[in-house]
C-alpha cells in the first residue's frame, strides 16, 4: 500500500479542520508534518492551535513541527520553510489549505475582508507555493494540493458571493497554470474539493450544527487527499480532483462512515455540479 512514511508535509491552516485531518492521515503512516497557521494561542471561537494539532499528530504517528504563519506575511512564509527545512531536511509536499470565507453579495461585502480573502485565498497559496518550490524541486515525489474547487465560469457560482469565488478560483488558477508550468519538472500541482458540506469549525460558524448533520467529516477529504499524494507526480498533475471520486477509483464504497449522522440527506458543497 502506498505510503508517505518519511515524508515532509508542509500543511498551512493545519491547526484544525480539514489541515489537521489531512496531517493526522499523513501521521499514521509515520510522516513529518509542518503545521504552519496563525493559531498560535487558544481562540474562543474556534478550537485548537497549532501546538495541540502538532500533539496529535506526535500521538497519531508522527513527527511534527508547530510553526506560527501568517501566510499573507512573506518573510513569516519563508521563515516556515525554513525552519521546516532545518527540522526535516527538505519539503516533499505542500498542502495549500488555508483559507479565508465571508459569503457576501457585492453591497455587503466590506473591502476590508474582500482584501482578506485575495491575500489568504489567490495570494497567500502563490507565495507559499513559491517558497516551497526550491525544495519540491529536490524530492523524489514532490506534490502541491490546493484545497480549491473545479473550475467553473457558470455566474450562479458567482452570483450569490462573488468576492469569495474570484478569491476561492485564484487558487484553482494556480492549479491550471502550475500544474503545466511545472509539468516537465516533475512536480504534481492538483486541486481537491469536497462533494457534501465538510462539518469543521468554520461550517459551524457560517451553518452551525444543522447545516453539519448534513455533511462528511474531514476525514473523507484527508483519505483522498492520501490516495493523490501517493501517486507518482509526473502521472498525477493538473487534475481538479473531488474526494468523493477519488475514494470510489480506490475502490471505496462505504461512504456512511464518513457522515457526521448517517441516514441524513447530505448537501452539496459550492462549486460541485
Amino acid at each position: 500500500m502506498a505510503s508517505l512514511s518519511g515524508k515532509t508535509l508542509f500543511i498551512t491552516g493545519a491547526s484544525r479542520g480539514i489541515g489537521l485531518a489531512i496531517g493526522l492521515r499523513a501521521a499514521r503512516d509515520g510522516a513529518n508534518v509542518v503545521v504552519a497557521a496563525k493559531s498560535n494561542v487558544p481562540n474562543p471561537k474556534l478550537p485548537g492551535t497549532i501546538h495541540t494539532a502538532a500533539a496529535e499528530i506526535e500521538r497519531a504517528g508522527g513527527r511534527a513541527l508547530a510553526v506560527p504563519c501568517d501566510i499573507r506575511e512573506e518573510a513569516q512564509v519563508r521563515a516556515a520553510v525554513q525552519a521546516a527545512v532545518e527540522r526535516f531536511g527538505g519539503i516533499d509536499v505542500l498542502v495549500n489549505n488555508a483559507s479565508a470565507i465571508h459569503l457576501t453579495g457585492t453591497l455587503e461585502t466590506p473591502m476590508k475582508r474582500y482584501d482578506l480573502m485575495h491575500q489568504v485565498n489567490a495570494r497567500g497559496t502563490f507565495l507559499c507555493t513559491q517558497a516551497c518550490l526550491p525544495w519540491l524541486l529536490r524530492a523524489p515525489n514532490p506534490h502541491v494540493l490546493m484545497l480549491s474547487p473545479p473550475l467553473s465560469m457558470q455566474p450562479r457560482w458567482f452570483a450569490p458571493h462573488v468576492a469569495y469565488t474570484m478569491a476561492k478560483y485564484g487558487m484553482s488558477l494556480c492549479v491550471l497554470g502550475m500544474s503545466e508550468e511545472l509539468r516537465d519538472r516533475g512536480v504534481a500541482v492538483n486541486a481537491l474539493w469536497p462533494r457534501t458540506v465538510i462539518a469543521t469549525a468554520a461550517l459551524n460558524l457560517l451553518g452551525g450544527d444543522e447545516t453539519a448533520r448534513h455533511g462528511r467529516t474531514a476525514a473523507v477529504v484527508a483519505d483522498a487527499a492520501h490516495a493523490i499524494l501517493t501517486r507518482p507526480a509526473r502521472a498525477c498533475t493538473g487534475n481538479f480532483f473531488v474526494d468523493e471520486e477519488v475514494l470510489r477509483g480506490e475502490g471505496v464504497t462505504d461512504f456512511g462512515r464518513y457522515a457526521v449522522e448517517p441516514g441524513q440527506e447530505l448537501l452539496p458543497d459550492f462549486f460541485v455540479e
